[in-house]
């Protein structure tokens, strides 16, 4: 089950440059990925991109997403679990209940569910750079470097500056060249 989940968002993943953003994303996230592209963005560019993903015009989604993330963070994951199933139900074209939901389902193990979340969170955003890199774990942990090393790659192209994930995108290719030789 897992090996055709990755399989699957390996296909979507070649694809991914020509998904464009769900048309309701604010407008401003085009300055603010552009912004993330220089050498040097402003400090908080990454803060504003996920600030703008995580809000929701729904003032009562939006109060559910905080409740969530409040769960995830006391690590009270069936509270959690609850509650992004509803937001994801209640909101589908919201793409970061789908990522949230995924995180969730990657913490409890759950990867071919992570996998299916972050999918479609791709499809209606696919320049969020935490999803790309949550796939690049997941495939890490399931030993498949090719496709970690694709996901990696991917979120890197929308921030180049994302902690910690050029460094396992380096990590990556030496084991790729291991196993090429």
């Amino acid at each position: 089950m897992i090996a055709r989940a990755i399989d699957m968002a390996f296909a979507a993943l070649l694809g991914l440059d020509a998904v464009q953003p769900a048309a309701h994303l604010p407008r401003r996230l085009v300055a603010l990925f552009a912004d993330l592209a220089r050498p040097a963005p402003a400090p908080d560019t990454e803060a504003l991109i996920w600030a703008l993903w995580t809000h929701h015009p729904d003032t009562s989604l939006y109060a559910a997403m905080g409740e969530a993330l409040t769960a995830l963070a006391a690590r009270r994951h069936a509270t959690a679990r609850a509650i992004l199933d509803h937001l994801v139900a209640a909101a589908p074209d919201w793409s970061e209940a789908w990522n949230k939901r995924a995180t969730l389902a990657f913490i409890e193990n759950r990867d071919a569910d992570s996998i299916a979340d972050i999918l479609r969170c791709l499809a209606l955003e696919p320049r969020h750079f935490g999803a790309l890199a949550g796939l690049g774990a997941i495939c890490a942990r399931q030993d498949r470097p090719y496709e970690a090393l694709l996901a990696h790659d991917l979120a890197l192209a929308r921030h180049p500056h994302l902690a910690g994930v050029a460094e396992a995108a380096a990590a990556l290719r030496r084991v790729v060249r291991a196993r090429l030789n």
